[in-house]
């Protein structure tokens, strides 16, 4: 077959790992070709990974999303490509088990927009589509011959899942529409600029800090591992000789186990692989293996050329000499990294040196029970002080959970995730006996699956949660003399006679629950009362969660921003960003009770969507519904009401009105128009 020769190249994502020594090598040995580059710039992209092709005269960079349907379109006639390598995709699987709804997006929305692009313009011919030996599923352990191109696709995580999804989008799209598609799918890849949510990264910055190297579960889990220039060079030879409608694995036969891993990270830092190793909660589920054939590729003539210890010298001195490339990556470099994924990147921020005088780290890594904390070595002092603060969060894979892990290691709190389930007794005493807490935050329960509809056809599974598992930790906690900060909800009100709409009289925490239109909310009413025989428990009534993170689909704003329509009715908020910190102040405080934790005063969906209008997008446009309309299209009713958060007010007086805070924590940060 005679070899392929591009002209105009598209790549998409190729600010981030991968694509980026991708683009960069085929800009260095191919000055003829136009390298067009199309990336996001995500929490794991970054433009300084394309700083080697950046005054090449045949490079440019475009900053958008591939879920834009006229920007692609726009692109391929404007730049006559000719060629697409999409690469752009969320490849985190710790992330996909808490942000699936954006994998889905990301990975098969937007490989279906490249698609239909091609499609319209009709002038592309070659569609290379990334994706990853995960789509195979488990490969058996005892299996001598590894997965071929042909093998049965079964993935087992969301991730690996909408990749697959992908590439059936792509196999359609090449059989129906006669699109010149090639497939690949890779090994495990690492090197120089990864992000460091991926474990080779994630051991070694963990390693040069002088932490602890967490392993999911007993570390047997065996993976197989490609350096990033042997994958560039795969690339370049799949772009020139790989034959249309073809898959083409991209592998090793070389397999490593996760500890082995591990312990070379280990001996190349001169640690201790017995006390610098740490065996964590597994994931929820976690193939044992992925082993690929590669024959086909190598028929081409690749070959993989870098060692082991060859590539994993090289990137172990690439970090060493750009410990800032990434900034702060701490939330990256917890066992189980969750919520990363936040428009325009993750949160960045320097503190300073992090040395001490003497030259060593200040962190400490010693701790038998250091699994999932960062734990800053207290200065001496000549003053007599408290215990260090040791929170034990429950609802590691919820969205507030995630948040309060972060805000833990801001603060250099140490903290651990709980790994008993709520209504398990024995587990939970497990769990305060193995941490040891100062406090206890309870963000788990049921809230349902997409949302509170969920709840009326699993009554028994919400009671369980929401009712006994709550009470029974509230009664565990009791007995150990802790307090609980408990989420709870203000989903438990509706306007009524003595709280008419528009009002300004809010209901206290001294009023009765009095809507009962959800089973969701009558779960949360009863153990709410339930709870008030319990001296040693803090409840946070949350209403209509609002944080920053304007991709996250739990987020109030993210719902209704892409709802058809919706209705407009004033409702008390709690702003994330704002309340969460507050809540770890109230623990430090050992404050009790009910409270209602909203920011004061009220704010309707028009006049959110209003802001997001004047912030966010111009042209957004929405419709609105009545109350008797929306009835139609949800099972259960929802709560509308506004609170009197006069008693948090009143502890916190810095605390902004819910518009302030919204200005301020939310529409501020996002801010993409210019007469905002």
């Amino acid at each position: 077959m005679a070899e392929y020769t591009p002209k105009n190249i598209l790549i998409t994502g190729a600010a981030g790992f991968i694509a980026s020594h991708v683009a960069n090598r085929l800009i260095r040995n191919y000055p003829d070709y136009k390298i067009v580059v199309l990336d996001k710039l995500d929490y794991c992209s970054n433009l300084k990974n394309l700083l080697p092709a950046r005054s090449s005269p045949n490079f440019k960079f475009v900053k958008g999303d591939i879920a834009s349907a006229d920007l692609v379109n726009f692109l391929l006639i404007t730049e006559s490509i000719d060629t697409i390598m999409h690469f752009a995709a969320q490849t985190h699987v710790d992330n996909s088990f808490g942000n699936s709804f954006e994998f889905t997006k990301n990975n098969i929305y937007g490989t279906h927009v490249l698609l239909e692009a091609c499609k319209v313009t009709g002038q592309i011919r070659r569609f290379i589509h990334v994706s990853t030996d995960e789509v195979y599923g488990e490969t058996d352990e005892d299996a001598l011959v590894g997965n071929h191109e042909a093998s049965q696709l079964l993935p087992t995580n969301p991730y690996s899942a909408t990749k697959a999804g992908a590439e059936m989008l792509v196999m359609a799209y090449g059989r129906s529409y006669g699109l010149p598609v090639i497939t690949t799918r890779g090994n495990n890849v690492y090197g120089p600029n990864q992000f460091p949510e991926k474990l080779i990264p994630k051991f070694i910055l963990l390693a040069m800090q002088g932490k602890v190297l967490p392993i999911h579960g007993d570390g047997s889990n065996v993976r197989s591992y490609l350096y990033c220039e042997d994958v560039a060079e795969a690339f370049e030879v799949i772009l020139h000789k790989g034959e249309v409608g073809h898959v083409y694995n991209i592998g090793t036969k070389k397999e490593r186990r996760v500890i082995d891993v591990a312990t070379d990270v280990c001996k190349l830092f001169s640690m201790d692989p017995e006390t610098s190793i740490k065996f964590v909660e597994n994931r929820p589920f976690n193939d044992q293996r992925y082993f690929l054939d590669d024959e086909k590729l190598k028929n081409l003539g690749w070959s993989e050329r870098t060692r082991w210890e060859e590539g994993l010298k090289k990137t172990m001195d690439w970090y060493i000499n750009n410990p800032d490339w990434w900034g702060d990556v701490s939330g990256a470099l917890l066992p189980h990294p969750r919520t990363l994924m936040m428009p325009g990147g993750i949160e960045r921020h320097f503190d300073g040196a992090e040395k001490c005088n003497d030259g060593s780290s200040p962190y400490s890594s010693t701790s038998q029970n250091q699994t999932k904390m960062v734990v800053p070595v207290s200065k001496s002092s000549g003053s007599p002080r408290k215990p260090p603060l040791k929170f034990l969060i429950y609802g590691r894979t919820g969205w507030l959970g995630g948040l309060l892990g972060k805000i833990c290691e801001k603060q250099g709190i140490a903290y651990e995730y709980g790994k008993g389930r709520l209504e398990d007794r024995s587990l939970l005493l497990a769990d305060i006996q193995s941490v040891k807490p100062t406090h206890v935050f309870n963000a788990a329960g049921v809230t349902g699956r997409p949302n509170v509809d969920w709840c009326e056809t699993h009554k028994t599974e919400t009671i369980r949660a929401n009712v006994a598992g709550t009470l029974t930790l509230a009664d565990v906690c009791r007995e150990h003399g802790l307090l609980m900060m408990n989420f709870a909800t203000g989903c438990i009100f509706e306007y009524d006679a003595n709280h008419p709409e528009g009002s300004g009289i809010g209901f206290k925490e001294e009023d009765t629950p009095n809507f009962t239109g959800s089973f969701y909310s009558k779960t949360k009413a009863m153990v709410e009362e339930l709870l008030k025989e319990y001296d040693n428990v803090c409840t946070l009534r949350v209403r209509m969660p609002i944080s920053s993170d304007l991709n996250n689909p739990r987020n109030f704003i993210t719902k209704i921003s892409r709802y058809n329509k919706v209705v407009n009715i004033p409702n008390s908020m709690t702003i994330l960003d704002e309340l969460l910190p507050i809540s770890v102040e109230m623990a430090k405080r050992n404050l009790r009770g009910i409270w209602n934790f909203t920011n004061p005063g009220v704010v309707s969906h028009n006049e959110i969507l209003e802001m997001y209008k004047e912030y966010i997008d111009p042209g957004f446009k929405w419709a609105n519904f009545t109350l008797e309309e929306q009835a139609k299209v949800i099972v259960a009713p929802r709560s509308n009401n506004e609170m009197d958060a006069s008693k948090l007010k009143k502890e916190f007086p810095e605390l902004l009105s819910i518009k302030e805070s919204l200005i301020k924590y939310v529409f501020e940060p996002n801010k993409k128009t210019s007469a905002a």
